[in-house]
């Protein structure tokens, strides 16, 4: 496992990345693939480490002040987002683990543009179950690799912000900066 924390106009941001097996057909068996696990606007590794699901969960720590491979591109797409390259995180390939509709439903949530606001009600639908909305919360409640899957587009039903892990001034930031971009 490979950690960097970047310094960004909404506090610190630590990305974690591992190597884990490849599970798509395109690699041969027992071949793997780095992959970001978790990210998020803290400095508190430990903290991001507890939101990888157990089965994905690395051991060993390494954090790197000079990042390689992933964990350089995944650094490089944070500071083209705040240069203004809103979809540069979605570039960059995530590996969360849950149950079939929680595991879609991150894959929706990469669909999600910047600039682009959806209520919980209109996600569910767009994951193909409108009446999962609060499934639809759950996602987003569970979310470990915030601004690569972008969890901050999806608002309340009633339009107003509702909840983010790392605040709701940064909630706000992030959609001012890609409502201003858009």
């Amino acid at each position: 496992m490979k950690t960097t924390t970047l310094t960004t106009p909404d506090g610190p941001f630590s990305v974690v990345v591992a190597a884990v097996p490849a599970v798509d057909g395109g690699h041969p068996a027992g071949d793997t693939r780095e992959q970001v696990l978790a990210a998020g606007w803290t400095d508190d590794v430990d903290a991001l480490l507890a939101l990888v699901h157990p089965t994905l969960r690395p051991s060993g720590d390494v954090r790197d002040t000079h990042p390689t491979g992933l964990l350089a591109e995944a650094a490089d797409a944070v500071r083209a987002y705040y240069d203004g390259d809103h979809g540069a995180p979605g570039r960059v390939p995530v590996l969360q683990a849950s149950g079939p509709y929680r595991t879609h439903a991150w894959d929706v949530l990469r669909e999600v543009k910047a600039g682009e606001r959806l209520t919980y009600s209109e996600y569910a639908a767009r994951t193909g179950r409108p009446a999962a909305v609060r499934a639809a919360a759950g996602a987003c409640a569970m979310n470990a690799a915030a601004l690569f899957v972008p969890c901050h587009r999806i608002l309340r039903t009633d339009g107003t912000l509702g909840g983010f892990r790392y605040g709701l001034p940064v909630k706000e930031s992030l959609l001012a900066r890609e409502a201003i971009a858009g």
